[in-house]
């Protein structure tokens, strides 16, 4: 076996079904390695779409999505989406192409010190020296990727390690000349060549590979989930707020929502946990979030920091009982300290508070509260409907017809099938979004999470739809987050993979512009053109459909379907009528 096809057995046995690439001259033997060990390839057409890709594998199956990327600029190109996967904590692994272990710091063809590039982004970065060593640790990246926090975890593979000894030692003897005797610089050399070359590789013949670890996630202490538990039975108007890292065992999201519901609390969803509840459960709340999180006596944080989202912690009243449960200490302290702090798995939490309460007895009648933030939902919902229903007339009589996008959106939620995932890539447009669809069930949306990046849209929709093929997988786009993947479609195409893109076209960075033009008075840098993005991707080998009028929406979403389901990648463009409904939206 060479160094690529033991990387591949070590996959195979992790559980590893795809394998997200580039191709590059430093990563063959992985790629072909792979295909031989029955991973399925993925070939994208930016490395960063690669990560992407394999972070939403990782997400929904909970087994660490992997890359495999070529030296230098295939690297570099990774490091947006490396640094997402850090941040949203996505048990990602990186194989890293590197130069030959003899020229390393000689001036070799992308040769840069990698390592150095990646500490910052990954929970581990590591570079192999030997062929032996290839095995044991890839096998502790896979366990450190899930351990704790989750996180990426870099492998820098040099090429001398992945082909066979003779491959090697062949690519060392050509540098001597055979037309005369060598010379004892060159006899020194080769010495040296042959001694490098058989510690690179003794050993390797007695390499095993073993089966995939089992990373136990850490358990909430029993004393924390009392207190937790007490203290919620003692309340009378709590909220839970629910957040991605509450998924980070995916197979348990069943058990999560049994749990939450049990508790009989007001919940707010985020991140992955949408759709936890379904799409209209009665403890779920969707607006107004900042005024029932000031107005509870009890607030749950649920794998969610006290970051902007919250106001640095300022949106929880302070005469209430402050809840954390999260696996990262720092995350759960930071900002505002919890009077209940639990370390530990947020979603194995949440299952043990619900069967202590249960030992506890009821609390107190909490009707009215339910009620209460139910009523302030509904009145949101329609002041949106309404909203709708007037950017629906006035698009209808523009001069060149154009679509609302709060109508747009409620004609899609109003169709969308229960097995369905969305993925958000966008500003204006994909929230406004999120005001309106209502995910159908757990694990099927996915946002690129607290680094807010543009661009992930085709490498998610790739992972996902490689996980559940049968989903009818949508990608919301921006027309500026757009311009980051479209190319992707190519890829789409290629692998069979056929998603629902729909593009917002409305010209603009319409996020930031609304607050730019206002305060500054300019719109530079935000303009943007009614591009043909359906004549794009269609040009790209996929289906392109072009959406003007209010009255074709119900019939334009119909043939996206009906294009996707008969295997073919499609893109909706729908040409927007700009609104104010999400003025002043900007986070700092």
């Amino acid at each position: 076996m060479d160094g690529g096809a033991l990387i591949a057995e070590v996959l195979r046995k992790q559980g590893v079904r795809f394998l997200f690439t580039l191709c590059g001259g430093h990563i063959s033997p992985i790629l072909v390695g792979a295909k031989q060990a029955g991973i399925r390839v993925i070939d994208v057409r930016h490395e960063v779409n690669a990560v992407f890709a394999a972070d939403a594998v990782a997400r929904l199956t909970g087994v660490p999505g992997v890359v495999a990327v070529t030296a230098g600029p295939g690297l570099t190109n990774t490091i947006t989406a490396v640094k997402n996967a850090q941040l949203a904590q996505s048990p990602v692994i990186i194989l890293g192409g590197a130069t030959a272990t003899v020229l390393k710091g000689r001036g070799a063809l992308q040769d840069i010190d990698q390592i150095a590039l990646m500490r910052p982004h990954v929970k581990w970065a590591v570079s192999v020296s030997r062929v032996r060593e290839l095995v044991p640790v890839l096998e502790r990246a896979f366990a450190v990727a899930l351990s704790d926090v989750p996180g990426p975890v870099f492998v820098e593979c040099p090429v001398d390690l992945l082909y066979a000894p003779e491959i090697v030692k062949s690519w060392y003897s050509a540098k001597s000349r055979p037309d005369r005797a060598p010379s004892l610089q060159e006899r020194a050399l080769a010495a040296y060549l042959d001694i490098h070359t058989w510690r690179m590789f003794a050993g390797a013949s007695s390499v095993r590979v073993g089966p995939a670890r089992v990373v136990a996630p850490p358990h909430p202490p029993a004393d924390e989930v009392r207190a937790a538990a007490k203290a919620l039975q003692a309340a009378e108007r709590p909220v839970i707020v629910i957040g991605s890292q509450a998924m980070a065992l995916p197979g348990e999201a069943r058990a999560i929502a049994g749990a939450v519901e049990s508790l009989g609390v007001p919940v707010y969803l985020s991140g992955m946990a949408r759709g936890l509840l379904g799409a209209k459960h009665r403890l779920q709340m969707r607006h107004a979030r900042k005024a029932a999180l000031k107005q509870a006596d009890l607030v749950l944080l649920a794998g969610v920091p006290c970051d902007f989202r919250l106001d640095y912690g300022a949106h929880i009243g302070r005469k209430a009982v402050y809840v954390a449960a999260n696996r990262s200490e720092e995350e759960m302290q930071r900002n505002r300290r919890p009077q209940i702090a639990a370390p530990g798995d947020a979603g194995r939490f949440l299952q043990a508070l619900a069967q202590a309460a249960r030992g506890l007895g009821a609390g107190p009648e909490r009707g009215e509260w339910v009620a209460k933030l139910r009523a302030a939902d509904d009145r949101r919902d329609a002041e949106i409907a309404e909203q709708g229903a007037a950017g629906a007339a006035a698009g209808a009589a523009d001069a060149e017809p154009t679509v609302s996008p709060l109508d747009l959106f409620r004609r899609l939620e109003a169709t969308l099938p229960n097995d369905s995932v969305l993925v958000a890539d966008g500003g204006d447009f994909v929230a406004t979004g999120s005001y309106i669809l209502r995910p159908r069930g757990p694990l099927s949306w996915l946002d690129p999470g607290v680094f807010g990046t543009l661009g992930v849209g085709a490498g998610f929709a790739l992972g996902a739809k490689l996980v559940r093929p049968d989903a009818e997988t949508w990608i919301l786009y921006g027309d500026g987050s757009v311009g980051y993947s479209l190319a992707e479609f190519d890829t789409f195409v290629r692998h069979k993979v056929p998603v629902i893109a729909l593009v917002g076209n409305d010209a603009s960075w319409a996020q930031i512009a609304r607050e730019q033009v206002e305060i500054l008075g300019d719109p530079i840098g935000t303009e943007l053109r009614r591009t043909d993005y359906h004549t794009a991707a269609a040009g790209f080998g996929g289906v392109g459909l072009e959406l003007r009028s209010p009255e074709r929406i119900d019939a334009v979403l119909a043939e996206a379907r009906a294009t996707a389901k008969a295997g073919e990648p499609v893109l909706i463009n729908a040409h927007l009528r700009r609104t104010d409904f999400r003025k002043g939206s900007i986070s700092m």
